[in-house]
């Protein structure tokens, strides 16, 4: 008889032991799907919902507070990224200046450092990188608001509500965003897409400090950092001067918005 009963209770907890091995090889993988998966959904729809639809406020002077107080955040965002950057840069330079030797993480981050910003270099030492810091600056947070004001109507634009792209930046493979429809014939040009609003803005910002079209910002830029005269968007506007077909006309709208919106822009 007590063998009988070890018996039925080995079963028993045979069964018990096969049915928690089931739940979890079939029923575990499903709820972590579940878990992990649907956060990333939710964000991703509550990403999109946070965009305002700019098109819809009629009211100029809230439309224009809710395009700087959506955009702002990011593009300050971005210059802090960019801000980051520069100050492991000129740590490395002082390092140099002090004959340090680099460390190996520090040298991986320079190669990456160097390869996003185009700039080439055969060795990392002193020379090679001061005028690195030309390039990784940040760019002034009103000049980026008001230029993506004017690119895209205050958010409105086509290319702003279908490909997030609030400064006109072009791309050439087919497929990579948007085509104008006004293109010209023989002109193979589309309008980048981007998933968010502040890859936009990351891009744009690169493109600033990358492309030679915009030297002359640059440079601008420098001099005034040489002056501890920190660059504002009044004066570094004048190196958008190549950004625009229209050239000087282009300048003076810039200029004229940014007059017109200063008490939107105060603070920044």
């Amino acid at each position: 008889m007590r063998t009988g009963r070890v018996g039925k209770f080995t079963l028993g907890l045979g069964v018990v032991i096969i049915s928690i091995i089931l739940i979890r090889v079939w029923l575990v993988p499903t709820l972590e799907k579940i878990l992990v998966s649907t956060p990333e959904i939710q964000q991703n729809e509550k990403e999109q919902e946070t965009i305002p639809n700019f098109t819809e406020i009629s009211d100029i002077p809230t439309k224009k507070q809710v395009f700087f107080d959506y955009m702002t955040p990011a593009v300050n965002h971005q210059n802090a990224l960019i801000l980051k950057e520069r100050n492991f840069l000129k740590v490395i330079l002082a390092n140099l200046a002090n004959e340090k030797t680099l460390t190996d993480a520090e040298i991986f981050k320079l190669k990456q450092l160097t390869q996003k910003y185009n700039y080439s270099v055969k060795k990392f030492d002193d020379t090679t990188l001061t005028p690195l810091l030309i390039r990784v600056d940040t760019v002034p947070a009103r000049m980026v608001l008001i230029q993506a004001a004017n690119e895209t109507g205050w958010g409105s634009s086509r290319f702003a509500k279908e490909g997030n792209n609030y400064f006109g930046q072009w791309c050439f493979s087919k497929g990579c965003g948007l085509v104008p429809l006004s293109r010209k014939a023989g002109m193979n040009h589309e309008v980048a897409s981007f998933d968010t609003p502040e890859d936009s803005i990351a891009a744009y910002m690169l493109n600033l400090n990358t492309n030679s079209a915009y030297r002359l910002l640059r440079s601008m830029r420098a001099d005034l950092r040489s002056q501890n005269i920190e660059p504002s968007a009044e004066k570094l506007v004048f190196g958008l001067i190549h950004y625009s077909e229209r050239k000087d006309a282009y300048i003076d709208e810039l200029l004229e918005m940014l007059r017109q919106n200063k008490a939107y822009l105060a603070g920044l």
